[in-house]
């Protein structure tokens, strides 16, 4: 028996994104764009896809964080505990949007070498609120969380 925290899943299909919807293509870009930030560990990029006023159920402390100024140390502090590049995929992508809102899911695993050595291997689920914001596509709520056995 796997735990929860080993699932494997197969590497989804790219969506065909002449059959998203206008919103659901932008959306899309947003997200490849904030993984690549994240990958790159580039703090500056990956807070362009935040709305000032975001609120963040994290994993890392403050569990709870209120406004993309403060979740920027969260930030920090994560990509501190990370040595050069992090591997983040995320997986099984689900978004439903209309033309202000959109929610978006997804399993995310992250590989790489931690600054103090080892190696990090984990997933985690994301859930996170789009709003429209003159144009834009910003998170503006989002909830981490890490499967566990209880």
């Amino acid at each position: 028996m796997t735990r929860a925290t080993e699932r494997q899943p197969a590497p989804p299909a790219r969506p065909d994104r002449a059959a998203m919807s206008e919103n659901e293509t932008a959306i899309r870009e947003r997200i490849d764009s904030l993984a690549e930030a994240i990958r790159n560990k580039s703090l500056d990029q990956v807070l362009t896809h935040y709305s000032p006023d975001v609120f963040v159920y994290d994993l890392l402390p403050p569990l709870e964080v209120r406004g993309v100024a403060k979740y920027r140390h969260n930030f920090e502090k994560w990509f501190a505990t990370m040595a050069g590049r992090i591997h983040y995929e995320m997986l099984d992508v689900t978004i439903s949007a209309d033309n202000t809102h959109a929610f978006v899911h997804c399993l995310s695993h992250v590989t790489g070498a931690r600054s103090g050595g080892g190696r990090a291997d984990y997933w985690v689920r994301v859930t996170s609120g789009w709003r429209k914001v003159e144009g834009h596509w910003l998170i503006a709520h989002e909830h981490i969380s890490m499967p566990t056995m209880m």
